[in-house]
């Protein structure tokens, strides 16, 4: 059974492999370009980048009530324990890793920085690589560009979701050159559009990934699916 991935907008992803669910940065309820809420989603786990409000608004009342794990950096998956009350979580390093049921999680670095909406210490920043029957992905969260991309791409990457709104990540243009390390096959973007500080041309960032990489870009609209 193919992998799909479903982008909710910002840097939310729904991926369904085999009988699992699982999201990405679930925030939905106050995203102005997501056209779900957070009680439409299911979940067997939830993956945590970091602990900005635009990654985590959602997770909580996700994980409470389909009994969703939550696999995060270590300070913020104690935070969502002690603080939110969510009873299964995964506390991950970076470079960490372990087997879950719809497959390999490995936490990446990511160049960022993270506190909890309360304003906690919300540990390192992360990114994460999961090696799923259908292939290997690669989700770089909030991050600037950084050269241990290219160690990364030496695992053969399948897909990579990366973010190009500039700002508060990195930019269409580094993300090119992230690209370039990543070498993967197919690539999506993400982390743009939600407001006017992180506003970019899809359509020309792809065709300068066509143009200077080995890459298919792949640009979803809100809840297009893109599968493995």
């Amino acid at each position: 059974m193919a992998t799909s991935i479903k982008w909710l907008g910002h840097y939310a992803f729904e991926i369904r492999t085999g009988d699992q669910t699982v999201l990405v940065d679930p925030f939905v309820n106050d995203n102005p370009v997501a056209t779900v809420s957070a009680d439409d989603l299911e979940a067997d786990f939830i993956l945590v980048t970091h602990g900005h409000a635009d990654h985590v608004a959602d997770v909580a009342s996700i994980a409470n009530r389909t009994g969703a794990t939550v696999v995060a950096p270590v300070e913020a998956a104690a935070w969502f324990q002690s603080q939110q009350n969510v009873e299964n979580t995964i506390q991950l390093n970076l470079g960490g890793g372990i087997q879950l049921p719809f497959g390999h999680v490995r936490m990446t670095i990511a160049h960022h920085s993270s506190s909890m909406p309360d304003g906690s210490y919300g540990g390192n920043p992360a990114g994460y690589i999961l090696t799923l029957a259908e292939g290997k992905v690669y989700f770089s969260g909030d991050t600037a560009l950084f050269m241990e991309m290219e160690l990364y791409g030496r695992q053969g990457i399948d897909l990579a979701i990366l973010s190009i709104g500039d700002h508060f990540t990195m930019g269409p243009e580094d993300s090119v050159q992230a690209i370039k390390m990543l070498n993967p096959a197919r690539v999506v973007p993400a982390h743009f559009n939600t407001w006017p500080p992180i506003e970019q041309d899809a359509s020309a960032w792809a065709d300068k990934v066509s143009a200077s990489t080995e890459a298919q870009p792949v640009v979803l609209d809100i809840n297009g699916v893109i599968e493995l």
